[in-house]
């Protein structure tokens, strides 16, 4: 049976001793000090624990079922869903107007993080409602808002996003849903949705559905695109729960993982809805949604590593396997453990560094998100918007590699079910395609968000990676020779790709896009690095203050110095390929394959 304990010292060690949250200027940031934080932290993690983690598997085994048009969640996912809501997680980050507690979004993250590593297929239910809930918040009228928004925050009612039909996913241009506008100011929407994660269940009195779809008479493509609120059932004007909607399930989805959450093909027979934000702007208004989706699924990828390495870790020191090769270290037993083997140590040593670097990036990423909507700050908005894509394509792929890896360490017993580490692997699959699969998110990361703003942003990126080194090279010459100079490197191969697609991408568009997934992964590289470097300082800081924990601090040196010599070299692999252009990804003719 899988083991899991929340990480909340390292998280602490990431808001306060690097980020330095409650030293930083953002409105709501003040509040953050250790102490709070560190209650939060440890109920959550308690609850992560105790609570969420039990119930993995049963999810894992169980899954979900439809009967006489009810969906049934897995046994004790109901009395647990209310344990959440009543210790008030659900709206942890959300407005106090509408019942929220007004957190910052980076303590939300850092929250949810525990949970869904605990938990991911459980914690989606009210993941996706407060995506749900922030875009009507954004987008919504104030009658609607006042109307969903309480009962949404507090997952009472629990919400959905409806994009994908049988025909259509990326290309939502495509889509055949309709929305035929009534006397009343209300649509009738109709049509099918599939893949629809939390799509109905028997945790909430109600479901909020946000729904694409097309008005008659609007321009082609995606530009005809709009939103609307489609409930379960009708909210009557007290806000009472009405008649049912037309809206059904037509079916419960098969997947590889996360059986324990209902994904759902969602039928709508002029089921009653209404226009969220203007006519034709529904993808302005979903990506509001969206966007806050892929830095949760990103979260998703760490999570799901993080577990799954903890279980790796658990069984190298217990297993015994061969003996170490430089002499015997268990001398009374038949064999040494899985751990004193190199290899073994090469693949926990890359989920660590992974882990530990994917989770101060996470928390980097949500400090700019704070930024952006407390203080208005619009280079922290166009810097996360820059990287986005990288923290959802690059930690989604490493997370699912990490998990394999853990998997492997556990050999043929990683195989089988007794273990549960399939679950992790099966689990993690689903982060790379969900929210716009990962090549997506390439495409979008060198198609478009390079260029956005005439490329402020990745030149802020580029110039806030050279200001680092330069103001920090002097901490010590280990710390220069350790990090500063593979960042520089690394960021300097960055730089030296974004120069080919700007030499070569205009004449032959393919010599970029060819590249895209290269570049993604080599940003993220350099991402990490960038962390690695940042809580390396860190920990030098607080040796050489004198700490009672020098232990953890020198740990954290050790780990850095591996991503940096081992993993960051990544960038010049990265960097030759996508050197060597379109010709040979696009010399063979489609019959050919």
């Amino acid at each position: 049976m899988p083991v899991y304990n929340a990480p909340t010292k390292d998280t602490q060690f990431i808001l306060h001793d690097v980020l330095k949250v409650s030293e930083a200027a953002t409105p709501g940031y003040s509040e953050l000090e250790r102490d709070f934080t560190g209650a939060i932290l440890e109920e959550a993690g308690k609850i992560s624990s105790e609570v969420l983690h039990p119930l993995n598997v049963v999810g894992d085994t169980e899954g979900c079922r439809l009967e006489n048009g009810i969906v049934y969640t897995p046994t004790g996912f109901k009395d647990a869903f209310e344990q959440v809501k009543e210790g008030g997680w659900t709206g942890l980050d959300m407005p106090e107007q509408y019942g929220g507690q007004n957190m910052p979004y980076v303590l939300g993250t850092a929250v949810g993080e525990l949970f869904s590593s605990a938990n991911q297929a459980f914690v989606m239910y009210q993941g996706l409602t407060h995506g749900a809930a922030s875009a009507i918040l954004a987008h919504g009228t104030d009658a609607q808002k006042d109307t969903y928004l309480p009962k949404m925050v507090s997952c009472e009612w629990t919400g959905t996003m409806n994009l994908t039909e049988p025909h259509c996913g990326t290309d939502l241009g495509l889509m055949r849903t309709k929305a035929e506008p009534q006397a009343d100011g209300t649509y009738k929407v109709s049509g099918q949705k599939i893949f629809i994660s939390a799509g109905d269940h028997d945790m909430s009195d109600n479901v909020i559905h946000l729904v694409l779809a097309k008005i008659p008479g609007g321009p082609e493509g995606i530009k005809g695109v709009s939103l609307f609120i489609v409930p379960k059932f009708i909210v009557n004007e007290d806000g009472s729960v009405g008649e049912r909607n037309g809206v059904s399930v037509g079916n419960i989805e098969k997947k590889m993982g996360i059986h324990g959450n209902s994904t759902c093909v969602m039928n709508y027979d002029e089921a009653t809805g209404y226009l969220l934000g203007t006519e034709h702007k529904g993808m302005r208004a979903m990506f509001t949604m969206m966007n806050e989706a892929r830095l949760g699924v990103g979260m998703q990828g760490v999570a799901q590593a993080e577990a799954a390495y903890q279980n790796a870790v658990e069984y190298a020191k217990d297993r015994l396997q061969g003996r170490d090769v430089t002499g015997v270290k268990n001398p009374d037993g038949p064999a040494d453990p899985l751990i004193v083997h190199p290899d073994i140590r090469r693949s926990l040593m890359d989920q660590k560094s992974f882990v530990e670097g994917g989770r101060a990036f996470l928390l980097w990423g949500a400090t700019m998100i704070d930024k952006a909507h407390r203080d208005g700050d619009k280079d922290a908005d166009g810097l996360v918007s820059l990287l986005t894509p990288v923290i959802k394509g690059f930690l989604t792929d490493e997370g699912y590699d990490m998990t394999v890896k853990a998997q492997q360490v556990y050999g043929g017993h990683g195989y089988i079910e007794e273990h549960g580490m399939s679950q992790y692997t099966r689990d993690a699959r689903i982060a790379q395609i969900y929210e716009g699969a990962n090549g997506v998110q390439a495409l979008d990361l060198v198609g478009r968000k390079l260029a956005q703003d005439g490329g402020k942003h990745v030149m802020a990126f580029f110039e806030l990676v050279k200001n680092f080194c330069k103001e920090n090279a002097g901490i010590s010459e280990d710390y220069a020779k350790d990090f500063i100079e593979p960042l520089k490197a690394a960021s300097k191969d960055l730089q030296a790709a974004g120069m080919y697609f700007m030499q070569n991408g205009m004449k032959n568009p393919n010599n970029a896009l060819s590249g895209s997934y290269d570049f993604m992964h080599m940003f993220g590289h350099v991402c990490l690095g960038l962390m690695w470097a940042q809580m390396a300082k860190a920990a030098h800081a607080a040796l050489e203050a004198g700490t009672s924990d020098a232990a953890f601090y020198k740990t954290k040196l050790t780990t850095g110095r591996y991503y940096m010599a081992r993993r960051l070299p990544a960038t010049q692999l990265h960097l030759v390929r996508i050197q060597s252009g379109a010709d040979t990804v696009m010399a063979l003719d489609a019959a050919s394959f």
